[in-house]
């Protein structure tokens, strides 16, 4: 049972315990001088609570580990991050409908969605192409439209992991008005394939270019699956906190 579902029969539960003992049966009991069942005292306790939480969550921002480097250097395992989850429609809990527009990704976005194949798994990459463009990836280079994404060399600032390896290439791109670094591993696959974006859907691909599972591969993210953007690092960790990332803006 997905967590978003587990929140709504809670709620739903709670509710109608409390709504039904107010309505029916409270006066009933206080007049005979019966105490409130345990049952009751409880939903009326977690109601509110367990509301507040699938609001929140549903409507408003939604907190994710990263548990991959396919988006490394700009995310790392261990970072806890924060997404929007109304910047790209508000959408009801477990059914994702959309029922209010109220903006659309935008290529460099970081965006979170539900992996096309398997939407029980969420995925985070980069928004590179919007619906109807053409995108192309030669020689390590993204095309958009015909037109190369700017690419310039970039020093490794030493705050990566370890288990980098020293032969990756840190690059900084430049995609439209939103600059950021990038991975390139010599060691990498060679890839080199142009696509065409489907209407209402999206070309993602990872940060860590070489070791990403992203549209490449698999296709491009129809938009009943998008879930929201990231926007900041709340906490890190690796064996302790990474002071130094907690409540950097993605």
């Amino acid at each position: 049972m997905s967590f978003p579902l587990l929140m709504v029969l809670l709620v739903a539960i709670t509710g109608v315990v409390w709504l039904v003992d107010a309505l029916f049966l409270v006066k009933k009991r206080r007049a005979a001088g019966v105490k409130e069942p345990a049952v009751v005292e409880y939903s009326r306790a977690f109601f509110p609570i367990i509301l507040a939480v699938l609001v929140i969550r549903s409507f408003i921002v939604e907190p994710f580990r990263i548990p991959s480097g396919s988006m490394l250097p700009t995310l790392h395992i261990g970072d806890f991050i924060l997404v929007n989850k109304f910047a790209y429609g508000v959408r009801l809990p477990v059914s994702h409908t959309r029922i209010i527009e109220t903006g659309t990704p935008q290529r460099g976005d970081v965006m979170v969605f539900r992996f096309p194949q398997n939407p029980k798994i969420d995925y985070i990459k980069r928004v590179i192409g919007l619906p109807g463009d053409t995108i192309g990836y030669f020689d390590k280079t993204v095309h958009v439209n015909g037109k190369p994404v700017t690419m310039t060399a970039a020093p490794r600032d030493g705050s990566l992991k370890e288990s980098v390896p020293a032969t990756v290439t840190l690059f900084r791109e430049q995609l439209g008005d939103v600059a950021y670094d990038i991975f390139h591993d010599p060691r990498g696959r060679p890839f080199e394939k142009e696509f065409i974006v489907p209407a209402g859907e999206y070309f993602m691909m990872g940060d860590n270019r070489d070791h990403s599972n992203d549209s490449r591969y698999w296709g491009t993210v129809p938009e009943a699956n998008l879930v929201g953007k990231a926007f900041r690092i709340w906490m890190s960790w690796d064996n302790g906190v990474v002071w130094n990332r907690m409540g950097n803006k993605i």
